[in-house]
């Protein structure tokens, strides 16, 4: 538990470094990462991602957190598994909110796009997700955990290419997104007593 924390708080002083140093003037990573994937964000490629970026944006954490919340309901009968659902409820949250923490870095879009760009807050959401479905697994299926992280590695970086496709991020914000919000994950999973996973007998 004592390391869980631990690797928490390094990832957090890297997001918040990370946000630091890229608040600024873009990096040339940043920006010739754009110049080869977000040069046809008004094309076929920027479509695709468009339509990408609907599924795997701010929605899917509104209706994971509504599916987890209707589960609990259901499953009041079994206080353990409906607290473990809740307490999984609260972590898509606390995952979630790490994009409120936009205004911090003041960061500007590739292109005149509203809101803020660090972090981006579409990955945010999927990262949350990802996250909080990989420690469920861990509880409840933990012979399929392989397969949810694989599976939400995959949600992640596809998202992540959407919003650099579309250019309305830069690399190190859908970076930045994914470390703010496993470090966030780690923290509030250590304190909601959600890490490390054990059966719900255990």
């Amino acid at each position: 538990m004592r390391r869980l924390a631990t690797l928490g708080v390094l990832l957090l002083g890297l997001f918040l470094v990370l946000g630091k140093l890229v608040s600024g003037a873009a990096p040339g990573v940043d920006v010739a990462v754009a110049d080869t994937l977000g040069g046809d964000w008004q094309g076929t490629a920027g479509r695709v991602a468009y339509a990408g970026s609907l599924v795997l944006g701010p929605v899917l954490p509104a209706v994971a957190a509504l599916g987890l919340v209707v589960a609990a309901l259901v499953n009041r009968g079994r206080p353990r598994l409906m607290g473990l659902l809740l307490r999984c409820v609260l972590l898509l949250a606390v995952c979630r909110a790490v994009s409120l923490v936009k205004p911090v870095f003041d960061r500007a879009r590739p292109r005149d796009y509203p809101d803020f760009s660090f972090p981006s807050g579409h990955v945010v959401s999927v990262a949350s997700v990802a996250f909080t479905a990989v420690v469920l697994c861990a509880w409840l299926a933990a012979h399929r955990l392989r397969l949810v992280v694989a599976v939400s590695a995959v949600a992640v970086v596809v998202a992540a290419l959407c919003r650099v496709l579309l250019d309305v991020h830069w690399l190190t914000d859908v970076v930045g997104a994914t470390v703010g919000v496993v470090a966030v994950g780690l923290l509030a999973g250590v304190a909601l007593r959600l890490l490390p996973a054990r059966t719900l007998g255990g």
